[in-house]
């Protein structure tokens, strides 16, 4: 039986901006993860990105503070990047229009003056990256004092992006007795170890279809010998793909994110093409992102830092130029197409070193991806000896991990050297070449 929002007896402010943003039935996070929260339980919540989880955790927080109240924050929810945060702050100006709550959010790669200033007129619930929050605390800009409820947003990402320290002291600085939130994708010992810190007696919600992409979304993968040929099949694809409305490039690096936007850009123009990656100020990646949505340019080239908490409608095509060794970050990507029951298609590259996590994220999703032949006219180069090295050092690497014992290819081709040369030695040789009976020049007198 479906669940409607009327249901959890939220106020009829919530339940009009509710049904102005188009939502008639709650998703599963949402009809597990709500009502606790509304009882001022701690919650711990395992669902992917495009489970309605946002809405899970902001919809009851609204209904708990009801009205602008003080200066100082109530509520403070923690992302780990600013495009997450600004999504995150998105969704509460959506569900808030009828209410005088006011939200903020921080975060770096802008001067934190314009920050300070809103503070300083009220907030009610604050979204923030760790970084900045702190640097805002330690400067005497916010009191953490009248917090109510702490929420820690897509926590397993936190954890991958070395913000554990931070958090820590974030932990020390807001008080003892308060209600917390803790969502994430996955449950890595990571995670698990902090909500030991953080959680009291928490209220466990997972949602089944964890790593299970949808229906909707073609998926398909080339294997190639390395990356000029991703660059050849990229341009075979681009030239030959009929209806690409929107594409995502994603990229494992900023520096394979910046090498694939130079070459879209001498394909095409900059007024076509954007990157989104960290080492990007603030206002360009803003603007790369509002380019992109508001479909001013056709493809985006980006890292992991676009894969989460970004909802952009009519994204046609995903290709994966690298495959992500974080392999959680597949499911994310890939569905950044496919949404609201419309049809996309996710195009993996995969080069032999790749392989590995491949198959673990075939393994994750529980289905098998099928390889497509590279077409025919997609000219098949040789990688350069860096990347053959590169490669085999990452199989090697691969390999250890599977197996502690293995002692890696160079190891292993050195001990078959050593082996041959001691099987082709003639009895009594000594020296290099096994010609111990060579007779030496005699010393010439002088």
């Amino acid at each position: 039986m479906a669940v409607v929002f009327e249901d959890f007896k939220f106020n009829r402010q919530i339940l009009n901006a509710i049904a102005d943003a188009g939502y008639t039935e709650a998703t599963p996070i949402q009809q597990k993860a709500i009502p606790p929260i509304l009882n001022g339980q701690d919650v711990m919540g395992i669902a992917q990105t495009g489970t309605g989880k946002t809405a899970a955790y902001v919809l009851p927080l609204m209904m708990k503070l009801k009205y602008a109240q003080g200066k100082d924050p109530r509520a403070l929810i923690l992302a780990p990047t600013r495009e997450l945060a600004m999504q995150i702050e998105q969704n509460i100006k959506t569900f808030a229009a009828y209410t005088d709550l006011r939200t903020l959010t921080v975060y770096g790669g802008l001067g934190p003056k314009q920050q300070i200033e809103a503070l300083g007129q009220g907030v009610d619930l604050l979204v923030a990256t760790p970084g900045r929050f702190m640097d805002l605390y330690l400067a005497g800009h916010i009191n953490t004092k009248p917090l109510q409820v702490l929420v820690l947003d897509e926590a397993d990402k936190m954890m991958d992006m070395g913000f554990m320290p931070q958090i820590n002291r974030i932990l020390e600085v807001v008080p003892r007795k308060r209600q917390n939130l803790l969502f994430s994708a996955t449950m890595s010992p990571k995670v698990h170890q902090l909500s030991g810190n953080f959680l009291e007696f928490p209220t466990v919600i997972e949602v089944t279809p964890q790593a299970t992409p949808a229906e909707t979304i073609a998926q398909s993968i080339y294997m190639v010998p390395g990356v000029k040929t991703k660059i050849n099949l990229l341009r075979n694809i681009l030239d030959n793909t009929e209806h690409i409305n929107k594409l995502i490039v994603f990229c494992k690096t900023r520096t394979s994110a910046e090498s694939v936007y130079k070459f879209l850009v001498r394909k095409y123009n900059e007024d076509e093409v954007k990157v989104l990656h960290a080492n990007k100020g603030q206002n360009t990646r803003i603007n790369s992102m509002n380019a992109f949505k508001n479909d001013e340019v056709k493809i985006l080239v980006a890292t992991d830092v676009a894969a989460r908490g970004i909802d952009v409608s009519n994204v046609s095509h995903v290709i994966n130029f690298d495959v992500p060794v974080v392999i959680e970050d597949y499911v994310h990507r890939i569905g950044r197409t496919g949404r609201a029951f419309q049809s996309g298609e996710a195009i993996t590259f995969c080069n032999p070193a790749e392989e590995y996590y491949l198959k673990k994220i075939e393994k994750l999703i529980r289905q098998t991806i099928p390889v497509k032949e590279l077409p025919a006219e997609v000219f098949v180069e040789k990688p350069e000896f860096e990347e053959r090295q590169a490669q085999a050092r990452e199989i090697d690497m691969q390999k250890r991990r599977e197996n502690p014992e293995f002692k890696g290819a160079f190891h292993e081709k050195k001990a078959a050297n050593t082996k041959t040369n001691k099987t082709t030695k003639k009895p009594g040789a000594t020296g290099p070449r096994g010609n111990a009976s060579k007779k030496t020049k005699p010393k010439r007198k002088f």
